[in-house]
């Protein structure tokens, strides 16, 4: 393969974050960004007292003495690197932060602990200059997994952790306020340090740092490259070794023209979608088909016969298996586990999934009464309806039911936000906090410093 260096991708995505300002973001989409903000938060905050993040915490307190980030939630500082991973790591916590579905991607977990790095770690960062910084971020990621397709998490890749360094690098890059030459830097270093892989989904708490190790990745990117270090320039488009080489089986498996297609006119950030079920984001769309069932003609688990869900090849990969107990990771992304769970007791959110409930009988009964196929059709479908399922409900009495769906439903409403934010959040601190970080976060483009929101988080 003949290495040429060209790199018209890579520089079309260091110019766009580079030059991003915020009087060029539409105001949709200055509204998104801070109700996205404003849920990973409420994610990061639930998350900080849960088993796998106490560990993760305790363990890098011991190894780092350096106090100069916060850990949300809580009244510890750590290095900036290590913070990163740690609120990462937070925000992916259980199963309840936003989704990018076409790129497959968790956008604020690895977007915001970077940043929040930068502004702690350069005081006097603007609301304004947070918010541009962020949606260079949620921009960036989610093209990456769209060039990439739906094959690259089908390869087995967790595509959370191998995408979310160029948003975490995007991010901190703008932050920083880094030019084109060294965002294309930051983009190189961080992209090298792409991992993470799926059978991780299966039950290890290792599943929750891949968007903390991403964070930190592409934070690296950005420091290192304010400082002159080096990266790879094309690392999207070198035919060896680059990013959408290595990561894809060959080269008709991905498209570099989505990296860079209408960016500035066309805002992925308004595409990212947010969790109403405390489960992987695949299982949503059978969710959501059930209750429309359920609406037109009510049932409840006694009155299952059996359920089949059809979906892509991912789905079922991803989701579709056998449900076998072996703690809460595994359970939040079964899908079956998930269709039982929510017909058992009409949610599926924090609550249900209490160690005590893993393993009990009725809902692994229910679970093996749902079976999960291949639609061959749903997977020419293409990346855009990878999460599309159609959903066949058989009762006792003989009724066959059917819903087939593109998608889970459109995105929650400011108040569903807000009150989603207040139920998480409040596991953690009291309503004058939370009401205090509400009006922080959905104020930001007023705050002449961001400090006050990044206290407030501690």
């Amino acid at each position: 393969m003949e290495h040429t260096g060209a790199n018209p991708h890579t520089r079309g995505v260091a110019e766009f974050v580079s030059g991003l300002r915020y009087e060029a973001i539409p105001g949709a989409v200055r509204d998104r960004i801070k109700l996205l903000i404003l849920d990973s938060f409420g994610c990061a905050l639930y998350g900080a007292d849960l088993p796998w993040s106490k560990i993760l915490i305790d363990t890098l307190s011991g190894l780092d003495s350096t106090a100069a980030v916060g850990l949300w939630g809580t009244g510890r500082k750590l290095s900036a690197p290590h913070a990163a991973l740690v609120n990462g790591t937070l925000v992916q916590s259980f199963e309840l932060d936003d989704v990018h579905r076409q790129g497959v991607l968790h956008v604020g977990a690895v977007v915001l602990p970077a940043l929040c790095a930068v502004a702690e770690l350069n005081p006097g960062m603007s609301g304004r200059d947070f918010l541009t910084a962020a949606v260079a971020g949620y921009e960036i990621g989610p093209r990456v997994g769209i060039c990439m397709g739906q094959e690259h998490i089908g390869q087995g890749w967790h595509s959370g952790a191998t995408l979310g360094v160029f948003s975490a690098g995007a991010g901190a890059a703008r932050g920083l306020g880094l030019d084109a030459e060294r965002t294309v830097h930051a983009l190189g270093i961080a992209g090298t340090q792409s991992a993470g892989l799926m059978a991780a989904q299966y039950g290890a708490m290792v599943k929750r740092m891949h968007a903390g190790r991403s964070s930190q990745s592409g934070l690296y990117g950005a420091l290192l490259a304010s400082k002159g270090f080096t990266g790879i320039e094309d690392v999207f488009e070198s035919p060896y070794g680059g990013f959408c080489s290595t990561f894809s089986r060959s080269e008709d498996r991905f498209n570099l023209a989505e990296l860079t297609s209408e960016l500035g006119e066309r805002f992925e950030t308004l595409r990212i979608s947010l969790k109403m079920y405390s489960c992987v984001g695949s299982n949503h769309t059978t969710l959501d088909s059930i209750r429309e069932m359920q609406a037109r003609r009510p049932f409840g688990a006694d009155d299952i016969d059996h359920i089949v869900v059809y979906g892509s090849q991912v789905t079922v990969d991803h989701c579709g298996w056998k449900y076998i107990p072996n703690g809460v990771t595994s359970a939040q992304l079964n899908l079956r586990y998930c269709v039982a769970t929510l017909l058992l007791e009409n949610e599926v959110f924090v609550d249900q999934f209490a160690d005590a409930v893993l393993d009990d009988p009725r809902r692994i009964a229910l679970a093996e009464k749902v079976e999960v196929l291949h639609d061959p059709a749903i997977t020419a479908r293409g990346s855009r309806f990878r999460h599309a399922v159609r959903v066949e409900v058989h009762l006792k009495d003989g009724t066959r039911l059917d819903e087939q769906r593109d998608a889970p439903r459109a995105f929650a409403s400011d108040n569903d936000i807000v009150n989603k934010f207040r139920n998480l959040a409040g596991h953690r601190f009291d309503a004058k906090r939370v009401d205090r970080l509400v009006e922080l976060v959905l104020g930001l483009e007023s705050l002449p410093n961001v400090g006050v929101l990044i206290e407030a988080l501690r």
